[in-house]
């Protein structure tokens, strides 16, 4: 599993774009699809973000494709930019912990989900990390 060399490296705005729409695809990308997912991105835009998220290890190469008659890297988001992603909604969802409990939000996001198939997949995962959380916790005392 990749680290990313900074445990809490700092993003630009466009670095966080690009991850974004990799978290988004269903599958890797190179840098000229990247490109068409948003506007006001510019092929050589992405070429540069993209070497500046593999030297922070938050992105990889997944494969090299063809596109068109042209051998193209395609990108895909390590596990170190999804926990990236974790820690940055974790503070600032912080902040908001007091109005919001835990609990009703869970609930909230569970509600959302129109395929009961999915939301129970879902509440079977959270009950495995809560038992492991809970474990962890019963085991300091």
């Amino acid at each position: 599993m990749s680290r990313a060399k900074n445990n809490n490296p700092k993003l630009t705005g466009r670095e966080m774009d690009i991850l974004n729409i990799l978290w988004q695809a269903e599958h890797p990308l190179i840098a000229s699809e990247i490109a068409k997912w948003d506007d006001t991105l510019t092929i050589n835009t992405v070429q540069a973000t993209l070497r500046k998220l593999l030297k922070k290890e938050l992105v990889e190469v997944a494969d090299i494709v063809y596109s068109g008659t042209v051998l193209s890297r395609s990108y895909r988001p390590t596990e170190a930019s999804r926990n990236l992603a974790v820690q940055e909604f974790s503070s600032q969802f912080r902040s908001f912990h007091k109005m919001i409990p835990i609990p009703r939000f869970v609930a909230s996001l569970l509600g959302q989900e129109t395929n009961d198939a999915v939301a129970l997949q879902e509440i079977e995962r959270l009950e495995e990390v809560i038992a492991k959380e809970k474990e962890r916790i019963l085991k300091k005392k």
